[in-house]
């Protein structure tokens, strides 16, 4: 079973320039929409708008980091690091399914 995209959730970007892309989805705008940030290119001061079916989810939750985004106290270092565990090369780039060699 596929993990839902729920706030709190590392979510991989499918379309878009960001494409390939890991992020954690802050909250809920609709049914269809998103608000996400990578504390890195998107950082929390200026959000990214997706929809849903535009990304993949991920089976990593982050509950402490939608806790202190809830508290307004999370800081953009925290989203890198929280993503440096999980993307292929450190810094949130690759698609987990692709070689680039070939």
């Amino acid at each position: 079973m596929k993990p839902p995209i729920l706030p709190g959730y590392a979510v991989f970007s499918k379309k878009g320039r960001d494409k390939g892309r890991y992020f954690v989805v802050l909250y809920s705008v609709d049914a269809d929409f998103v608000m996400m940030a990578d504390g890195d290119t998107r950082k929390l001061d200026h959000m990214k708008k997706k929809r849903r079916k535009h990304l993949a989810a991920c089976p990593h939750e982050f509950p402490e980091l939608l806790a202190l985004y809830e508290k307004n106290r999370l800081k953009d270092s925290d989203i890198r690091k929280a993503l440096h565990s999980i993307a292929p090369n450190g810094n949130g780039e690759q698609s987990p399914n692709r070689n680039r060699e070939g």
